[in-house]
């Protein structure tokens, strides 16, 4: 895999969507993904629509290769409803997409609003059926008696149609919101997983789910956590993990039991009680956790970290990052606006040598471990020309001076704000998400 990460000179590639500054809730990116192989990248937004985009087959084969993506396909995916039990409304928002390897021609993903998850089938149509016996050239059925002869139908080359169609609608096993779905190693089966519990799902079968993981107290009063983000293991698939608002990761075996409540490792940092605080817990609460995809590592992030777990050791993490330190002194400001809530995600690189997550004022952030350096680049409308080189960002701090170059915090723009971003499974190809804009960027070859 080509260049380092944040020692590589990243440049323009591509923005998706509109660059108006009217936008509409609707057109928020909620997820970002790459298909296994790269060449499909899938985003769902907050009006329930799920967009597909494939890699340029020549920007993929010239030299230099070039991270070029057009709209491969756009369908509506889930659509608002009323839990009327409840008097609750449903939003259409979807919450994670997760693709499936592809086995066949077809491609098939799963998406996932907060109580429904799909499993949606996108084919390609370059061939029609013509010369049929009991109908005519427009569908009508023809008179049985007018028909004298029979003819063999033919297939007729007709322009490329890509259909997107749902195949299975997995739906009425969650009692909370979904915030994670996972396909497991065996390609067979998939876990789905909410505040309080979590599912394990045959692919096949959509009137049954098992309940793996259960903390729901039986007295709502003395609820402590809530799970806010699981993954099965790339390799193993008996072992999954699930990250908690209070800052641990549990890894557990569905071998050791049916009710996996009891994990097999813990992994929890001890608190230092100099940085005690009464933001301690809300920015402790872990919002993502992805496993490396070497299955050995895996990373966590919180409200103001990135940690690196080994899988061999519990206490401590391997690595930590700070993201954006600048941040701690303004904690309470952002819990009055509350983005002090939000759920950043994070990704590896191809190879696991660098971790990437977004950050505020359309900053996103790359660590490369080896040499443990950093860069913050921004995803800008003003560097939207092709092969624009990004330069790195600095901030500095509340009240100090500011230098050439450097962006004081207190004129970070709290509304933009990256929480979902994609690391091509094998290139130096990234997706960035910006409020309703798609960026992606790739190293200067």
């Amino acid at each position: 895999m080509a260049g380092n990460g944040a020692d590589t000179q990243w440049c323009f590639s591509q923005v998706k969507g509109t660059l108006d500054d009217e936008i509409t809730d609707a057109d928020v990116i909620s997820c970002v993904e790459f298909s296994h192989d790269g060449d499909l990248l899938a985003t769902g937004d907050k009006g329930g629509r799920v967009v597909i985009f494939q890699r340029d087959p020549l920007s993929k084969g010239c030299s230099p290769t070039r991270g070029e993506y057009n709209v491969y396909s756009t369908f509506q995916s889930h659509e608002p409803e009323f839990d009327y039990l409840k008097s609750l409304e449903i939003e259409e928002k979807i919450n994670k997409i997760r693709w499936l390897k592809r086995k066949n021609p077809a491609h098939f993903l799963l998406s996932t609003n907060d109580k429904t998850i799909k499993l949606w089938k996108v084919s390609e149509r370059d061939k029609r059926a013509e010369g049929y016996n009991l109908r005519d050239d427009a569908g009508q059925l023809r008179d049985s008696s007018s028909i004298t002869s029979l003819r063999v139908p033919s297939l007729k080359q007709m322009e490329l149609m890509v259909e997107a169609s749902p195949r299975r609608i997995f739906a009425n096993a969650h009692t909370y919101h979904i915030n994670s779905i996972s396909v497991n190693s065996d390609q067979e089966t998939y876990l789905s997983a909410d505040d309080l519990r979590i599912n394990l799902w045959h692919l096949e079968v959509t009137d049954q789910s098992f309940n793996i993981v259960d903390i729901k107290p039986s007295n709502m009063e003395e609820l402590t956590e809530v799970i806010t983000a699981a993954e099965f293991h790339p390799r193993d698939c008996n072992s999954f993990v699930y990250s908690s608002s209070k800052g641990t990761i549990r890894l557990c075996d569905m071998r050791a039991a049916a009710l996996c409540d009891s994990h097999a490792k813990m992994f929890e940092e001890a608190e230092d009680p100099s940085n005690r605080s009464f933001f301690s817990e809300i920015i402790s609460s872990i919002s993502d956790v992805k496993f490396s995809n070497s299955g050995g590592l895996m990373i966590s992030r919180d409200y103001l970290t990135i940690k690196v777990w080994d899988l061999r050791k519990e206490n401590q993490p391997l690595e930590t990052y700070s993201v954006h330190d600048y941040l701690r002194s303004k904690l309470c400001s952002l819990y009055e606006n509350d983005c002090i809530f939000d759920k950043f995600e994070c990704c590896w690189s191809g190879n696991d040598k660098h971790i990437m997550t977004g950050s505020y004022n359309n900053f996103f952030r790359m660590f490369e471990r080896d040499s443990k350096k950093d860069v913050t680049l921004e995803a800008a409308r003003e560097i939207a020309k092709p092969r624009t080189v990004l330069k790195p960002r600095k901030i500095g701090g509340s009240g100090s001076k500011r230098k050439k170059d450097e962006i004081n915090v207190d004129c970070l723009d709290f509304s933009k704000k990256i929480l979902h971003t994609a690391w091509h499974p094998t290139e130096n190809v990234i997706a960035v998400a910006a409020t309703n804009n798609l960026y992606i960027f790739q190293d200067k070859q």
